[in-house]
């Protein structure tokens, strides 16, 4: 690990640097919609538009990489992303900001593409997963640590928005002034989904769903804070226990994942998550016990998600695995636009706990085809299967394809 943070350290710097810029727009125009009396539904648009932007960006910044290179993509794209930054404190506005989320995900898209084709052509056989799992640690780190400038300055003001702005400027430093050559660029193909769910229905259905409860959860949790009168303060602490919650899950469930039958842990995990949800639904628990839930379902989500992906990958061959890798992130996607409008909706028509309820419902659908799809085909041996990858849901196609190929190889142990 020493030998990636000494040769990786500009590129996982400036990542975690996005990240935490990332992390503070999500959250901060959850909290000015509230204060500039955006509507519930409105701000659900704004939310979903990231999402839109992203998925178009996965499908286009190859393009623009074949033609221009590398480094021209991640400048433009970087300078965009601070630009849209600054420019939401200016126009406050749900439409303006619809189409401002629509740009900023298409931009981030396009810097994680380019920065992790930098971080797997740096990267050797022996270093790949190292370094895959070194570059979601400072991802999540960098959300976290968004949150915590949450608190830096009034939401009203400008000030906040000026912040990720500067620190996503500075992100692009490092890594453009670091010595690492530009990477050859290789197209990621998309598996058909209609060959995808023929290889695995739990995978394509799963990822879909994964796809709603990521965007519903990182993208309406602090609309429904605001709605439920939480502080500032009280908004970052809830959203850096269920990033914290992610983090610390991913190993435990992870070991577990090498030695049974994937789908009984997908089932348990799934199930945990609804429990949890269900029961911040209906009894509107006080702002600590909704924390540790809240660390519950960041605990399920993000391993479910390595979960979908490593159980799906023990059904392909190793050929198949760069164009699964698109078509699972292509489904997931198109999930994710659909996540915050029906959270949305939900929150107007059932109250603020419609946030909780729309995430136990997916978490419910997950766990109940899982247990559905045990009755038609029997497991694998612990011994036909891949080895568990920690991947995060902001990976693009060309680290999951990485991190799936590295746990093919690997045929020892998560440990």
């Amino acid at each position: 690990m020493l030998t990636v943070l000494r040769q990786s350290w500009p590129l996982l710097l400036g990542v975690m640097l996005l990240m935490v810029g990332n992390g503070m727009q999500g959250t901060l125009l959850g909290i000015r919609g509230g204060i500039e009396g955006i509507g519930t539904y409105q701000m659900s648009v704004v939310m979903a538009s990231y999402f839109a932007g992203f998925l178009f960006g996965s499908q286009m910044t190859p393009v623009m990489i074949r033609r221009v290179g590398h480094v021209r993509v991640f400048a433009a794209l970087g300078s965009m992303i601070s630009a849209v930054l600054i420019l939401y404190a200016a126009f406050p506005h749900w439409i303006a900001w619809s189409v401002m989320r629509v740009l900023i995900g298409f931009s981030f898209s396009g810097v994680y593409i380019t920065a992790e084709s930098w971080l797997n052509a740096g990267s050797t056989n022996e270093t790949r997963g190292q370094a895959l799992s070194a570059y979601m640690i400072v991802q999540m780190i960098g959300i976290i640590v968004g949150q915590l400038l949450m608190n830096a300055a009034d939401p009203a003001g400008f000030v906040l928005f000026i912040i990720p702005s500067v620190l996503v400027s500075l992100a692009f430093t490092p890594i453009l002034l670091s010595v690492a050559p530009a990477p050859t660029f290789a197209e990621v193909r998309r598996l058909s989904i209609r060959k995808l769910f023929i290889a695995s229905p739990l995978g394509v259905v799963g990822m879909f769903l994964m796809g709603g409860t990521f965007s519903a959860m990182f993208g309406m949790v602090s609309v429904w804070g605001t709605r439920a009168g939480l502080s500032v303060s009280q908004i970052s602490l809830f959203v850096s226990v269920i990033y914290f919650g992610g983090l610390v899950a991913q190993y435990p469930i992870g070991w577990a994942s090498d030695r049974m039958d994937r789908r009984k842990l997908i089932v348990g995990v799934a199930a945990a998550g609804a429990v949890a949800m269900f029961i911040a639904f209906a009894f509107d628990p006080g702002f600590w016990v909704l924390a540790g839930l809240g660390a519950v379902i960041g605990g399920v989500a993000n391993p479910l998600y390595s979960l979908l992906l490593a159980y799906t990958n023990d059904y392909l061959d190793n050929s198949d695995m760069a164009a699964a890798s698109g078509g699972l992130l292509f489904v997931n996607g198109v999930g994710a636009m659909s996540g915050p409008p029906i959270t949305g909706w939900l929150m107007e028509t059932v109250g603020n706990g419609g946030f909780f309820l729309f995430l136990a419902l997916l978490m419910s659908g997950i766990a109940g085809y899982a247990l559905w799809r045990m009755t038609r085909r029997p497991a694998l041996s612990a011994a036909e299967t891949g080895a568990y990858a920690v991947l995060s849901p902001a990976a693009t196609a060309l680290a999951v394809e990485a991190a799936l190929e590295s746990a093919q190889e690997d045929t020892t142990p998560t440990v």
